[in-house]
């Protein structure tokens, strides 16, 4: 009988953890319309519009303009001469009306455009180019690093799964042709002299 008891209780929880082990391995995979919408949730709490977006001044500060988002630093805006004694390490990081141009210890950084343009976006790039730039902070998972703000070791930090439905997302954006200027070293800025 002890045997008889033993065995069952050994089955009841093979059972118990079998059912748990596929439970847990048959995850729903969402639907591209749910890949969409939850992208689209990313991209407003991860503040994609905050810097990829040119803005439009209001009495309330800027706003990102609705006919350009996510389309970067916008490719005739006039890169204006720096004073390169006050983005020099420990001091300030500056950058201007729109949000969209970064100037620090590092250089000049402009915003991505991140819309589905081919030319000029991230049309021609895959899941997989996505998902590793995030990861390595490389353009493409292979080129030149990503510059601040840009904060790719948080949005790297993303699942699988959350990095493809935020691609997902920016594939129904708009597409907007703007090709962003390259980043600008620290030694090739346009400096202004700082006034004593």
């Amino acid at each position: 009988m002890r045997k008889n008891i033993l065995f069952i209780t050994i089955c009841i929880l093979a059972g118990f953890f079998l059912l748990l082990q596929l439970n847990c391995s048959s995850k729903k995979e969402l639907s591209n319309d749910e890949l969409i919408a939850r992208g689209k949730y990313l991209s407003i709490i991860g503040g994609c519009n905050d810097c990829h977006s040119p803005k439009l001044m209001t009495q309330m500060g800027p706003v990102p303009d609705s006919t350009r988002l996510l389309s970067g630093q916008p490719a005739n805006l006039r890169i204006l001469p720096i004073d390169t004694s006050l983005i020099s390490p420990g001091k300030w990081i500056l950058t201007n009306q729109q949000l969209t141009m970064w100037a620090g210890p590092w250089g000049i950084s402009f915003s991505a455009n991140i819309t589905p343009d081919s030319a000029t976006g991230i049309g021609a790039w895959t899941l997989d180019n996505f998902i590793a730039a995030m990861r390595t902070g490389r353009h493409l998972g292979t080129g030149r690093m990503i510059l601040p703000p840009m904060p790719w070791q948080s949005v790297g930090s993303l699942n699988d799964e959350d990095l493809k439905a935020l691609f997902t997302y920016l594939r129904t954006v708009p597409a907007v042709n703007n090709r962003v200027p390259n980043p600008v070293p620290p030694d090739m800025i346009v400096t202004k002299s700082s006034k004593k």
